[in-house]
């Protein structure tokens, strides 16, 4: 066979190539967008409902109603955050919203009986928060009750105290000085508002750089294994659990402060968001995979669409229609996705 013979057949195979290299290509390239696509894809969202809401109303983009959101979604930031530890380690938190209420009730309480010591009803609130947080935590990490059950019981019996500490009435004729908690404001900015910036960069930081977060998500990945690195189980899974508490008691007195008085219905249903805005976070149910700024991104998505949706007078039973089929579709997004990433 001559050399030009070679030749011709080297010409002729690579010409055969092209075509199968031409189609690698373009896998791989619909295989990065379809990845870069699903882990972004709350940003995606995001982007594109406050795209939608600029586009529908001219009042959305204004700097009031951007304040409106940041003071709406303050306190349900707090017990987001705290949800998001639980979540953590595969363990869920349902009585943050009756924590609520009991905060609120025994800090107003405090705050009528101390007047002149609004930091002592603080106090009160953030105490009664982590003797609901501890004692969930107690349940679940030495008795081993799930924390399905054992947060339930405590959401029933946290509403209870709240109801008797009442008489089953609100706390009303609060002094100035309470009701002046969440609307006092630094450089401009509320105190909720601070609390919540605050909250999400310190926890994030938390989470991401010290040996305690990482063994969160030890115990959420494989408590065996984690148990057998010598992480203390009990330990964290308590502490996780008291953190929640007390953040769900900074935000009933914050909240009872903003209404100007302790309900003992403050905080209904507030978990369900909580948890919604972990889960549209990206943050599985099983544990072992989330962060501090997938819950927030979850968070202010909820409340961007609450806010906008209250804009365009979307009725509030559609309303939930939309953040259900949300919540149904994060989960189904992270469900595909860990499909995807285990072949």
């Amino acid at each position: 066979m001559t050399d030009t013979q070679i030749d011709d057949k080297q010409r002729q195979a690579e010409v055969a190539q092209a075509p199968a290299a031409g189609e690698d290509v373009r896998r791989f390239s619909a295989r990065w967008f379809g990845d870069v696509a699903i882990r972004y894809a709350m940003v995606i969202v995001m982007v594109l409902v406050i795209a939608f809401f600029l586009y529908r109303s001219a009042r959305f983009g204004t700097v009031d109603n951007l304040t409106t959101i940041l003071v709406a979604a303050a306190p349900f930031a707090l017990i987001a955050l705290g949800q998001t530890l639980v979540i953590l380690t595969g363990g869920i938190d349902l009585s943050v919203g009756s924590i609520i209420a009991a905060s609120a009730v025994f800090g107003s309480l405090t705050a009528k009986a101390f007047p002149d010591q609004v930091w002592l009803a603080l106090g009160t609130g953030i105490v009664v928060g982590f003797i609901a947080g501890a004692i969930n935590g107690l349940v679940v990490s030495v008795i081993k009750v799930p924390p399905f059950i054992a947060t339930l019981g405590m959401m029933t019996l946290a509403s209870g105290f709240a109801y008797v500490a009442g008489n089953g009435a609100p706390i009303t004729g609060l002094p100035a000085s309470f009701n002046g908690i969440a609307n006092t404001q630094i450089f401009g900015v509320t105190i909720p508002v601070i609390l919540m910036i605050v909250g999400i960069i310190g926890l994030a930081i938390i989470m991401r750089r010290t040996a305690y977060g990482m063994r969160v998500y030890a115990i959420g990945g494989n408590p065996l294994a984690a148990r057998i690195a010598g992480v203390k189980v009990g330990r964290v899974t308590f502490s996780v659990y008291a953190i929640s508490g007390i953040l769900a008691g900074i935000s009933g007195v914050m909240l009872a402060s903003r209404v100007t008085l302790g309900a003992p219905d403050l905080g209904v249903g507030y978990e369900l968001d909580a948890i919604a805005a972990v889960v549209i976070g990206g943050a599985s149910l099983l544990g072992g995979r989330g962060s501090i700024w997938g819950t927030a991104l979850g968070l202010f998505l909820i409340q961007t669409l609450n806010n906008g949706l209250d804009i365009l007078t979307v009725p509030s039973y559609w309303q939930k229609v939309i953040k259900g089929i949300l919540i149904v579709a994060a989960v189904a997004v992270d469900v595909w996705a860990t499909r995807r990433r285990s072949r």
